[in-house]
Order: structure tokens, then sequence, then C-alpha cells
């Protein structure tokens, strides 16, 4: 993969300082009070107290760092260090790690593979390289419990229609358990402009 292919190695290639200011922003928000954990609460909704959740794309933890503060067992792999570094200072507790997610493999760390649920949050699915999508979602799969469920939302008009995502999924062994349009549970309708996808690795 190069730079060129994942969309955010290719903003920091254009603007160096591009981590700093992400960092940056959400530690503002969270100052002002804003909420940043409607993603986590759905999560925290799905399994019981104490399940083993994957954020994958984690940044800078805020998802994560919510659920380990409700009780659950959460590992991060983000690919930008810098991210990685602010999840550690801001959300100490979970075990985050720098890694390319078309090339997760948590065994091989001595962690585990299975996993209750496994988040993808924050639009990452329309950052990584198109190449590596249907890679990604396999390595999602293969790192699931045998009930386990994959949770991934991101916007339309990205680069990455909704449609092309539900073929990858399917292609990677995942299949749509349900479809919402939001992170608070209004259901999804055909020109929906966002897609949370709650997905099993069931046949």
């Amino acid at each position: 993969m190069t730079t060129q292919d994942n969309l955010w190695l290719r903003k920091i290639a254009e603007d160096p300082g591009h981590s700093r200011w992400y960092i940056q922003r959400f530690r503002d928000m969270a100052a002002r009070g804003a909420d940043l954990a409607g993603e986590a609460r759905l999560i925290d909704a799905m399994v019981p107290r104490g399940a083993r959740v994957l954020d994958v794309g984690c940044g800078t933890g805020r998802v994560g760092g919510h659920l380990a503060a409700a009780g659950h067992h959460v590992v991060g792999v983000d690919l930008d260090p810098e991210l990685i570094a602010a999840a550690r200072a801001d959300q100490p507790g979970p075990t985050w790690l720098v890694g390319d997610l078309s090339e997760l493999d948590l065994p091989s760390a001595g962690i585990p593979a299975r996993f209750d649920v496994i988040v993808c949050a924050g639009n990452v699915m329309t950052f990584v390289a198109p190449s590596s999508r249907q890679e990604i979602l396999r390595r999602f799969r293969a790192h699931l419990a045998e009930r386990g469920r994959v949770a991934i939302g991101f916007g339309a008009g990205r680069g990455y229609t909704h449609d092309e995502f539900l073929t990858d999924a399917a292609a990677a062994g995942l299949t749509p358990e349900l479809l919402l349009s939001t992170w608070d549970l209004r259901p999804f309708t055909p020109g929906a402009d966002f897609l949370v996808a709650l997905l099993t690795g069931a046949a």
C-alpha cells in the first residue's frame, strides 16, 4: 500500500500537522462537554458487561475509552502512531496498538482473536485503500467470537457506496443483521446519507 492509496496517510503527507490538529479537535470538543460517546452507547447495549471489544481505526480512543470505562475489555488499533499516543495519554486502560487493518493479526501479538464485538466508527472504511477493503473485512471476520458482531458506520458521498460495502462484506463472510442510518437506532432507508451496519459472521 502506498501513501496515495490510503486517504489518511495522504492527508498526513500533504499536511504533517494533520494528526495533531485532529487530536486537538477532539480534546477541545471533550473540554466543551460535547457528546462523543454516541457510538459507544450502541456498542455497550449490544454486549454483556465485561465483553471483549475491538475498536478498529480507533483514532484517539474516544469510543474504546468510553467502553472500557463502562467495564469492557478493549483493544484498539490504528495506523497513525500519533493518534495511538494520544489514546494512551487520554484514555488509559485499554490496550492501544499501532497497526494496519489490512494486516490485522492480534494472535501474533499475543492477544486472543475472538471478540464479542468489533466497532469501526468515524468513517474509517472510507479512509482505507480501496484495494484493501475486502481484506480488512475478512480480518474483522477472523477476529470475531462465534456469536460476535461487527458494527461499521460511515457516510455516503465518500467514494464508497453503501451497496459496494455490503457486497464487500458478503465476500468477506459477513452477513447484515441490522442496517441503521444513525448510531441512535434510526432505520436505514434507501438514499440515507449514513449507514451503521451490524454484521455477523454467521453463514
